[in-house]
C-alpha cells in the first residue's frame, strides 16, 4: 500500500510540474538583421511634400502610428516596377522592430519615386552604405514642427544597425507616440534587444 501511495504522489508531482511549466517555445519567422541601413522620412519630404500620404496602407490610411506592436509606425521600403507591377522589397504589412528608437514599424509605404524606382537607393544601393544588406526608411513625422529640427532628427535616426523583421510582440517600446513627439527626437537607444 505504501509503495502505491508514494508512486501516486510521484505521478501527481510530475503532472503538477508539467501543468505549471511554461509552454515550449514556438517556431518563429523572426529575423534579426544587424546591418540594416535605416534612414528617416518626414512630413516635409514625403511624396507629395507636406503630406501624410502612403502608397500601401495596411493599418493606417495615412502615415502614422505610435510604435507599439498593436499600432506600429509606418515604414517605407524599396520597390521595383521592372516587371510592370509594383513589387515591394518587403511585403506590405510586415512588422519591423528597431531597437535604436524602441518602436515597432509596419511596411505601408514605398521609398523611391518615378517610373524606375528599382534604380533608386532604397532598392538597389544598401550595400553602398557601410555594406548594409537592406535599406528601410522610417516615418518620423514632423508635422507641426520646424523643418530644421525635423531634419536634425532624421540625421540622428540615420544609421546602420539592428532591425528585427517579423518580431515577437514583447520588445521594449519607448513612451510617447512616434519618433518625434512632444518636441523631442526619441532615438539613441542602441542596438540591444530588450523585452518589456
Amino acid at each position: 500500500m505504501r509503495k502505491m501511495a508514494v508512486l501516486a504522489a510521484g505521478v501527481f508531482s510530475l503532472v503538477l510540474a508539467s501543468a505549471c511549466a511554461p509552454p515550449p517555445p514556438q517556431p518563429s519567422d523572426e529575423k534579426v538583421v544587424t546591418d540594416a541601413y535605416m534612414t528617416a522620412y518626414t512630413w516635409f519630404d514625403n511624396t507629395p511634400p507636406g503630406s501624410l500620404e502612403i502608397s500601401n496602407p495596411v493599418l493606417h490610411a495615412k502615415a502614422g502610428g505610435t510604435g507599439t506592436y498593436e499600432d506600429p509606425v509606418t515604414i517605407a521600403v524599396g520597390h521595383s516596377l521592372e516587371t510592370g507591377k509594383d513589387v515591394l522589397d518587403i511585403p506590405a504589412g510586415t512588422r519591423i522592430y528597431v531597437p535604436n528608437v524602441r518602436r515597432y514599424f509596419i511596411v505601408e509605404d514605398t521609398c523611391g519615386d518615378g517610373p524606375t524606382p528599382e534604380n533608386k537607393p532604397c532598392h538597389s544601393r544598401a550595400k553602398a552604405q557601410d555594406g548594409a544588406s537592406i535599406w528601410v526608411d522610417l516615418w518620423i513625422g514632423g508635422e507641426g514642427g520646424t523643418k530644421s529640427s525635423t531634419r536634425r532628427c532624421a540625421r540622428k535616426v540615420t544609421t546602420v544597425g539592428t532591425a528585427v523583421f517579423n518580431p515577437r510582440p514583447d520588445y521594449a517600446v519607448a513612451s510617447g507616440g512616434g519618433v518625434i513627439h512632444g518636441g523631442k527626437c526619441d532615438t539613441g537607444y542602441g542596438n540591444e534587444l530588450l523585452t518589456k
